[in-house]
């Protein structure tokens, strides 16, 4: 889950780049540092309103989007690949456990017969 600096740096980013621009030139629209709003858009550092009012209009962008959480085709598709590799992984170590698992027991087996 997000937390709200991550969320703005998300929201920033994909804002900044809908419109072509890099972070020197937001920065410059919003009357910020290249560095500043570099660290806000890796969620090192959280504007004050503000800023953020500044950065909405250099967005051409109500401010209360620089927080929303909707998704994005793209993330929504990420995200539903993500969770299907995760559930291969862990159908895979499952079906892994149990072979070694049997093959385990056979070996402790045929030991213990032998002895």
């Amino acid at each position: 889950m997000l937390n709200i600096r991550e969320i703005l740096a998300q929201n920033l980013k994909e804002n900044r780049k809908k419109l072509g621009i890099t972070q020197p030139e937001l920065a410059e629209k919003a009357g910020l540092s290249t560095h500043y709003l570099a660290m806000i858009e890796i969620a090192r550092k959280f504007p004050t309103a503000d800023v953020l009012e500044r950065l909405a209009r250099a967005l051409k962008i109500n401010s209360n989007e620089l927080f929303s959480v909707s998704v994005s085709p793209e993330r929504a598709m990420e995200k539903l690949q993500l969770e299907i590799l995760n559930n291969l992984n862990l159908a895979i170590e499952s079906a892994l456990d149990k072979a070694i698992e049997k093959r385990c027991g056979h070996m402790i087996n045929r030991k213990e017969k032998i002895l």
